[in-house]
C-alpha cells in the first residue's frame, strides 16, 4: 500500500496519506484541510507496528553517546527518539526540542541557574523527558 506525500499550497505544511485506491483518493491537506495541494517526490517509508518502534527505543546504542549534560547531545538523542515514535509525536517536536536547546546553551554561557533553577531548565527537561521514555 503506497504512501503518498503532498505539498499544501495553502499552509506550506506536509502531509501524507496511506492510500488504498488510488483511483478513488482525493488528496487533501491533513492540517489546514485545504484540497489545493501538491505532490511530492518522497523516499521510500515503511510503517512500523509500534511494537517494533517501542524496540528501537530500548536500543542501547541509542543511548550510547549520550551527555545528559551537554543540550546539543540531549537535542540529538531526543530528535531520534521522535523520529521512533513515528506519527504519534507532534510535528513540531523538533523545533520545541531546538528551542530548548537554544536557552540551555543561553544559560550555560551565563553562567548557567543555580541548583534551585536546574529542576525547571530545559535541559532538566529534556533530561526527564528521555527518562520518561
Amino acid at each position: 500500500m503506497p504512501i503518498y506525500e503532498y505539498q499544501c499550497n495553502a499552509c506550506g505544511r506536509v502531509c501524507s496519506h496511506l492510500v488504498l485506491n488510488v483511483r478513488e483518493f482525493e488528496p487533501f491537506c491533513t492540517h489546514c484541510g485545504a484540497r489545493d495541494v501538491k505532490k511530492l517526490i518522497s523516499r521510500v517509508r515503511v510503517r512500523l507496528s509500534e511494537e517494533t518502534r517501542m524496540e528501537r527505543l530500548m536500543d542501547p546504542s541509542l543511548l550510547g553517546a549520550l551527555d545528559e549534560n551537554d543540550p546539543k547531545t540531549m537535542a540529538k538523542v531526543m530528535k531520534k527518539m521522535g523520529s521512533l515514535v513515528g506519527d504519534d509525536i507532534d510535528e513540531d517536536f523538533d523545533q520545541m526540542v531546538d528551542e530548548a536547546v537554544e536557552e540551555a546553551v543561553r544559560e550555560q554561557e551565563s553562567g548557567g541557574a543555580g541548583s534551585e533553577g536546574a529542576a525547571s531548565s530545559p535541559e532538566a527537561t529534556t533530561s526527564s523527558a528521555a527518562e520518561d521514555l
